[in-house]
């Protein structure tokens, strides 16, 4: 992207623009290239100059507007006074306008499923974002351990994800799920980061006296 000229980045953001908003009219049986071409205006051939497949291009759609839910979710502490309450509302926020776009959320989870070698590329960016999201609130925590929680976390939102697009669970307890697990995750280490942190205000404190 940064090789790219202005010109070039706008009709690229066009281009998933229009994807996208296919996709939440219609689904992912909705996103054909030609559609989106005339959409977006943005002649065929330029469009699989960028994009190997409609998969790939969903993917770095999903990546763009995660993206755009990160620069959202950042400048907003999640409320709670611990860090699991602080992740549980952040992704209930992160998650509900995929609540209300079930057929964007199914048209991505489709596409980022897919073994295209473009939509590989796309899926390190979605990750990306996806931690960028749930990182936040763990911040307190040991680097090793904080690794080790977002990684569980990202591996729980993809889990339950699937379990939805199989039909195991609805769309509506999908973030019920995920709160839940994401709580069994995190409570563990909550207490022994609360404890650190109360053994250094003692440190703190009992130094000041000296």
């Amino acid at each position: 992207m940064g090789a790219l000229t202005y010109r070039q980045r706008e009709r690229r953001r066009s281009v998933m623009v229009a994807a996208v908003t296919l996709a939440t009219e219609g689904g992912y049986e909705a996103v054909q290239m030609r559609d989106v071409s005339a959409k977006a205006d943005v002649a065929l051939g330029t469009i699989y100059h960028n994009f190997s497949s409609k998969d790939h291009l969903l993917a770095c759609a999903m990546a763009d507007w995660l993206g755009e839910m990160e620069s959202r979710l950042t400048h907003r502490r999640g409320r709670g006074d611990l860090a699991a309450d602080q992740l549980a509302d952040v992704i209930r926020r992160a998650f509900r306008g995929l609540l209300r776009q079930p057929r964007l959320t199914e048209a991505f989870m489709r596409a980022i499923s897919s073994t295209d070698p473009g939509v590989a590329e796309a899926s390190v960016e979605v990750q990306a974002r996806l931690r960028g999201i749930v990182e936040a609130p763990l911040f307190k925590f040991d680097p090793e351990i904080r690794e080790g929680i977002i990684s569980n976390i990202l591996h729980i939102c993809h889990s339950t994800m699937v379990l939805w697009m199989i039909g195991r669970i609805e769309l509506s307890d999908v973030v019920d799920e995920i709160e839940r697990m994401v709580r069994l995750v995190v409570m563990p280490y909550e207490k022994g980061t609360t404890a650190r942190l109360r053994e250094d205000h003692v440190k703190l404190v009992g130094g000041q006296a000296g």
